[in-house]
């Protein structure tokens, strides 16, 4: 058979792979499939082992993937409380070490098990350690989740790894240059001394920097993102130039502008071109998969991936539950782990420059790579059905009194003598609270990010940490005395979950729930709700009725 011609020019290459991501991104979607999955999938027919028009590494490329990656981090550091990495410190940190410890150690033995030499070993278990926090993020983000609680503790865990990653890479180039155990721990020391001059930088940022920076530069929007996008991207840089990662360095710019009032102004523009910076990312990592060294990888390959997809979870939920959590976060938070990562070949590509493993167990890496990402991503994405299925086994991961997540909920139950009960906090809740307080209905807040709730504690308000998606969640509720429960997530399978949960939980009153689209009603009037609101709808028609003069004196 012929081969076939690559395609000449960057912008045709281009073209070519927008073109290709929308048709099999589209496919994708209506079979269900995640876009990370599809986009990954034109990566491996556009590279050396499908078509060949592209070969992993084309510098534009991989430029673009590098710049979107560093945006990804920045909105998330443009989103981090400070407040809640110390109140999520010490359970991010025993949990990433415990993981990093756990996966490093049984890996290293069932890589022993099925042959391998010492060195190939470790450099196989240290792979399989690592969590993508690049899809991670993605993913949290996309599923609004960034800000619940499993989502905050997930970040703060794979920061943790990143850290462990620059210090194992450390230790490779430390010993490929045939360096002593006395050198490398002044390197690791030079590392933590460089760390601790970058946050005192970052902290001279926030105090005396950019506060009146930005302040002149928001007079016009569009030099402020400009700004912000300089700011990340550079940051990023010099965070790689003094022996951080990239991402580290993207990270700790967006925390920079995280104590701003610009933050979401910044966050809302960045969003759009992240995600089609992150495009060529998905596409890059497919086009460097070479399927000619994975053939013969495939039975330790699915042993290992079991090993991550299985294990990796599991130690998160004895953890956290040891620790205070409940099952339900446990598990969601574990399943961010139940993959390798980006830094994985990274850290396989490094041993094999360096001469400790063969190109044979770089493709074996690859390969766990390739099915633990696609798989993950589907148990991420559909973590809430999985949960339900399994609710029953991870009992015994919880102890009897969940004792710290229980502690976020400071407020003393006999408080909650409510009228009503709001689940989301957002501007619509905060309206509808508003209406109801001015009335004389006494109202108590529920909502998944810490921060919103205490955000409302502040104000004198009655709050209650919770998860509407949770069907166990409702039971912890004061539903005797409440006349109304009042859900205003946009997520109708969330709102059918929560009226099942309540009517579970013997709640006789009436529901109302939120739609943004006609076709959800129907939906929505079946699971049980009493009442459906639509607030673009609602707001329109009265919007209307004020400046016509009331329903009754409409003009043509």
């Amino acid at each position: 058979m012929a081969d076939i011609p690559a395609i000449e020019g960057l912008f045709n290459q281009f073209a070519v792979l927008l073109l290709l991501a929308a048709v099999i991104g589209f496919i994708g979607s209506r079979l269900k499939q995640p876009l990370i999955v599809s986009f990954i999938a034109v990566g491996v027919l556009v590279g050396p082992s499908a078509l060949g028009w592209v070969d992993g590494h084309e510098p534009m490329m991989d430029l673009l993937a590098e710049i979107g990656i560093a945006l990804l981090l920045f909105i998330v550091g443009l989103k981090l409380d400070l407040h809640l990495i110390r109140t999520m410190g010490p359970v991010a940190l025993a949990t990433g070490l415990g993981q990093v410890l756990f996966t490093s150690g049984i890996g290293f033995l069932i890589a022993l098990g099925l042959g391998m030499d010492p060195i190939t070993a470790l450099y196989v278990a240290v792979a399989l350690t690592f969590s993508s926090t690049i899809i991670i993020v993605k993913l949290l983000s996309d599923k609004k989740e960034i800000d619940a609680l499993h989502g905050r503790i997930a970040i703060g865990f794979l920061i943790v790894q990143d850290i462990c990653v620059v210090l194992a890479m450390i230790l490779i180039t430390s010993l490929a240059a045939g360096q002593g155990d006395a050198n490398v721990a002044v390197e690791v020391g030079q590392v933590i001394l460089t760390g601790v001059a970058m946050l005192l930088f970052v902290a001279a940022l926030m105090r005396y920097v950019l506060p009146p920076l930005l302040d002149l530069l928001a007079k016009t929007p569009e030099l402020l993102v400009l700004f912000s996008i300089a700011l990340a991207v550079s940051m990023a840089t010099g965070g790689d130039m003094i022996g951080f990662s990239k991402e580290v360095g993207a990270f700790l710019a967006g925390i920079a502008i995280a104590s701003t009032p610009y933050r979401e102004a910044v966050a809302s523009r960045l969003t759009a071109l992240r995600d089609f910076l992150l495009l060529f990312f998905f596409i890059s990592l497919g086009a460097q998969l070479d399927m000619a060294t994975i053939g013969d990888q495939v039975v330790p390959a699915l042993i290992f991936s079991v090993f991550v997809l299985v294990g990796n979870p599991i130690i998160v939920l004895v953890i956290m539950g040891y620790m205070g959590y409940r099952k339900r976060t446990g598990f969601l938070a574990g399943l961010t782990v139940a993959q390798i990562s980006e830094f994985s070949l990274i850290l396989a590509a490094l041993g094999m420059s360096v001469g400790h493993i063969g190109p044979d167990t770089m493709g074996l890496v690859t390969l766990v790579g390739l099915i633990t990402i696609a798989a993950s991503t589907y148990m991420i994405l559909y973590s809430k059905p999985l949960y339900e299925r399994l609710a029953p086994l991870l009992s015994i991961f919880e102890r009897r009194v969940p004792h710290a997540e229980i502690a976020l909920d400071s407020q003393p139950e006999r408080h909650y003598d409510a009228d009503v009960i709001i689940f989301g906090l957002g501007r619509y809740g905060e309206q509808l609270a508003k209406n109801f307080k001015a009335r004389g209905w006494k109202v108590l807040g529920v909502d998944f990010d810490p921060t919103a709730v205490s955000q409302w504690r502040e104000r004198g308000e009655m709050a209650h940490y919770g998860d509407a998606s949770d069907p166990e969640f409702p039971q912890a509720l004061p539903l005797g005395q409440v006349n109304w429960v009042i859900s205003t997530v946009s997520d109708r399978d969330v709102d059918a979950t929560l009226v099942s949960a309540l009517r579970g939980a013997g709640y006789s009153g009436k529901l109302a729930v939120t739609a943004h689209t006609r076709l959800d009603v129907d939906y929505l009037r079946n699971s049980g709700a009493d009442r459906i609101l639509l607030p673009f709808v609602d707001a329109a028609e009265m919007a209307v009725a004020d400046i016509t003069g009331g329903p009754g004196d409409l003009r043509s």
